[in-house]
């Protein structure tokens, strides 16, 4: 299962004042538990993996097979917490190349809806021009701009190369249960829908059909996701000990960093396939701390790749950082370094070493070096890149995500400042409805 390891921030942080957030961290369980704090609209993540029922997985498996027996490529349309959960799953657990190979074992999946970059879109709709696709169309509202864009883009392209009948097979909404563009547009096609709880924040919803059905299309095992998932569950229950509980101790050790002027957490890993997930944890974190002017900021690396970049910064800039590693215990596969005669690399001291062996001693060795340059270290071990790990990983952070935003005072299950770059955008784009805010914004420029 997954630990957690504080030893290395006890050098700038005591051990007691970690623990001496027991009681509050208590508090916030029991906020959470009961529905009494901040947000408490947004708590149907807390026991999602225990509550997912083996015909709903059913229900989802069965969808994703017929979009892998009737798509070349499956188009996940969707912004922020509507694809980064799904997007973090399926990189981890892919071949890193398969998009590379003539004979694949299922669709493609491709992302859009996320950006507004025109060129992206067209190289997409280019691309998938002499290709049997599908589309999952993630949004709550069906009205986000970048979402809904796509989504416009492709229902016409999927309508016009595989008619109207087969596009109705192969469109499929995850949206809201009742109200909404979507899921009036879901209504009207036909499209197979899956349901977005209202309780359950787009950060959080991984375990929801936003990443389930994009999961299971790709292949993946989602009742071992699942799984993971709900043990995790267990793992950080409001009656486990503080000492026991490792979301409690991750929460309360990174609000005393933050108490002790380290305002940045850099997410770290030492498997590239990890990347989207660090990607996924910088929304979970930043948008459900990042407000009343407070937060510690989410920042992440790949190593060693980036310590040829930004090790330097890590090593000897400002000291407002700390580290969070996660750690992968065992690879899916095994390479030996060769031994070379002429050993002009110099890396016959390598020889008959496994790949792993290296990176496990570069990351040791980044850790010492770092913690001795001033950085704090935690770290978190994960058995291996599986369904049953990740689920376990993303319900951790999760579940420490709520105490930790409850520790710092705020309301980890809400996004206002997320409204204000659109307001400007449709003003500026003229809106209707955004008159007056059209006109302000104009006098502005």
């Amino acid at each position: 299962m997954i630990s957690l390891n504080i030893e290395k921030t006890l050098g700038f942080i005591s051990k007691e004042n970690v623990f001496a957030y027991e009681a509050q961290v208590k508090a916030a369980q029991e906020a959470l538990e009961n529905g009494t704090g901040k947000g408490n609209d947004f708590l149907g993540w807390l026991h999602l993996p225990s509550s997912i029922t083996k015909e709903h997985l059913a229900d989802l498996k069965a969808t994703a097979q017929v979009l892998r027996e009737n798509c070349e490529a499956v188009v996940v349309a969707g912004i922020g917490g509507s694809y980064l959960g799904a997007r973090a799953v399926i990189e981890a657990l892919s071949n890193s190349f398969t998009w590379l190979q003539d004979k694949k074992s299922g669709p493609v999946i491709l992302y859009a809806g996320h950006n507004i970059g025109e060129d992206y879109l067209y190289e997409l709709t280019e691309y998938l021009k002499d290709k049997k696709f599908g589309v999952i169309n993630i949004s709550k509202s069906g009205t986000t701009t970048e979402t809904a864009l796509a989504f416009r883009l492709l229902k016409k392209q999927c309508e016009d190369q595989r008619g109207k009948e087969m596009a109705k097979k192969v469109i499929v909404a995850v949206t809201d249960a009742k109200k909404g563009a979507a899921r009036v547009t879901a209504d009207n096609e036909g499209y197979k829908s899956f349901i977005i709880p209202d309780n359950v924040g787009g950060r959080f919803s991984v375990l929801t059909p936003v990443g389930l059905l994009p999961i299971a299309v790709a292949g993946f095992d989602i009742e071992k996701l699942v799984a993971g998932a709900a043990a995790m569950e267990k793992t950080c229950g409001k009656d486990v000990p503080f000492a026991e509980n490792p979301a409690a101790i991750y929460a309360a050790t990174r609000n005393e960093l933050y108490k002790n002027g380290k305002k940045i957490e850099i997410l770290v890993n030492f498997n590239p396939k990890l990347h989207y997930v660090s990607e996924w944890w910088k929304q979970l974190y930043g948008e459900s701390e990042g407000k009343e002017n407070k937060g510690i900021f989410p920042a992440s690396v790949d190593f060693s790749t980036d310590l040829h970049s930004m090790g330097q910064w890590i090593q000897e800039g400002e000291r407002t950082i700390y580290e969070t590693v996660i750690s992968v215990e065992k690879t899916q596969y095994s390479l030996q370094v060769p031994s070379d005669e002429a050993n002009l690399d110099g890396l016959n001291f390598l020889a008959e070493k496994h790949v792993d062996e290296v990176n496990k001693m570069a990351e040791l060795g980044t850790q010492l070096a770092h913690v001795d340059g001033g950085v704090p270290n935690m770290r978190i071990v994960i058995p291996a890149l599986n369904e049953e790990s990740l689920g376990g990983l993303l319900y951790f952070f999760e579940k420490a995500c709520g105490i930790s935003g409850y520790l710092l005072g705020v309301n980890p299950f809400n996004q206002p400042g997320v409204e204000a770059y659109k307001k400007n955008m449709f003003a500026l784009l003229n809106k209707p409805g955004y008159e007056e805010e059209s006109k302000a914004i104009q006098a502005r420029l």
